[in-house]
C-alpha cells in the first residue's frame, strides 16, 4: 500500500506542505521532498500490485514536478499566478517594455562581445553579476505586486524574469564553453 495520500488535486504546495505563496523556506521544500521521494521510490513496490506501482511512479513524477516548480523561483513565480487564474501563451506572452527591451539587446551584445574581451572569463562573471542583480530585484517587485495583488505587473514581471533566466543561462554556456577551449 502507498504510504502517502496522493490527492492530485492538491496544489504543489499543499502536495509539499508549504504555505502558498513567493517567499518559500528551501530546507522545508528540501525535507518534504526527500520524505515524498522516500515513500513513493518505485523501488519500495516492486513487489506490489501494477496499480501500486502505476500510484508509485505517478506519485513520485508529481512530487518531481512540484518540487522542480517550487524550487526555481520563475516557475514558482509563474505557477503561483496559474493558481490565480492567469493565463500564459509561451507563443504569444512577451514583455514588451521598451526599456526593458533596449536592455535586453545590450545584454546580449555584451555577452556576444565577451569572447573577444582581453579577460572574457572576468567580463563573463561581471556580466553573470549584472544578470543575478537585475533578476534578484525583479524577484522583489515580483513579490511585492503578488502581495498588493497586482496580477498584470506581476505577470509582465514573470515574462522579464524569464527573459533573465534565459540570459543567466547563456551566459553559463559561453564561460564553459570558453572554460573547455582554454582547456
Amino acid at each position: 500500500m502507498i504510504p502517502v495520500n496522493l490527492d492530485f488535486s492538491q496544489n504543489h504546495f499543499e502536495l509539499m506542505g508549504l504555505p502558498v505563496g513567493f517567499a518559500l523556506d528551501r530546507a522545508a521544500l528540501e525535507d518534504a521532498y526527500r520524505r515524498l521521494q522516500g515513500q513513493l521510490h518505485p523501488d519500495r513496490f516492486a513487489q506490489s500490485g501494477d496499480q501500486e506501482r502505476r500510484l508509485a511512479v505517478q506519485g513520485a513524477a508529481w512530487v518531481n514536478e512540484a518540487y522542480a516548480t517550487l524550487k526555481d523561483d520563475t516557475r514558482r513565480a509563474r505557477y503561483l499566478l496559474t493558481l490565480q487564474g492567469v493565463e500564459f501563451n509561451d507563443e504569444r506572452d512577451t514583455a514588451s517594455d521598451p526599456v526593458f527591451l533596449m536592455e535586453q539587446m545590450e545584454l546580449r551584445e555584451a555577452l556576444e562581445e565577451a569572447p573577444e574581451a582581453a579577460d572574457p572569463l572576468g567580463r563573463l562573471d561581471a556580466l553573470s553579476g549584472d544578470i543575478a542583480a537585475r533578476r534578484k530585484a525583479l524577484s522583489a517587485q515580483f513579490a511585492e505586486a503578488l502581495d498588493a495583488d497586482r496580477v498584470d505587473e506581476a505577470k509582465t514581471l514573470v515574462l522579464k524574469m524569464r527573459f533573465y533566466d534565459k540570459l543567466r543561462d547563456e551566459a553559463r554556456r559561453t564561460a564553459e564553453r570558453l572554460e573547455d577551449e582554454l582547456l
